[in-house]
């Protein structure tokens, strides 16, 4: 089985990724935010939907994607639209 070599490296490329990698102090707060608010009785409510909706339309090797529509449905879709909708400029 193939193994992520990047796994555990400081390999984050954005403004966001270093600043925790450099403030220790910093990255505990939000790991312990992050651990509360993903532990949340609506995340992980929220979480399960999305695996339902995953294990129901058998979402492996279909080259078909989760989409998120404006009004807040899942649908499939091909996943390179999907992923280069709505992406922010620079």
């Amino acid at each position: 089985m193939a193994r992520n070599k990047l796994a555990g490296k400081k390999k984050g490329k954005s403004k966001s990724a270093k600043y925790y990698q450099k403030n220790k102090k910093a990255r505990d707060k939000k790991k312990a935010y992050d651990k509360k608010y993903h532990s949340s009785r609506a995340r992980r409510k929220y979480r399960a939907s999305l695996n339902k909706f995953n294990k129901k339309n058998g979402k492996k090797g279909d080259n078909k994607d989760a989409s998120h529509t404006k009004r807040g449905k899942l649908v499939l879709e091909h996943y390179k639209k999907n992923r280069k909708r709505n992406r922010g400029k620079k």
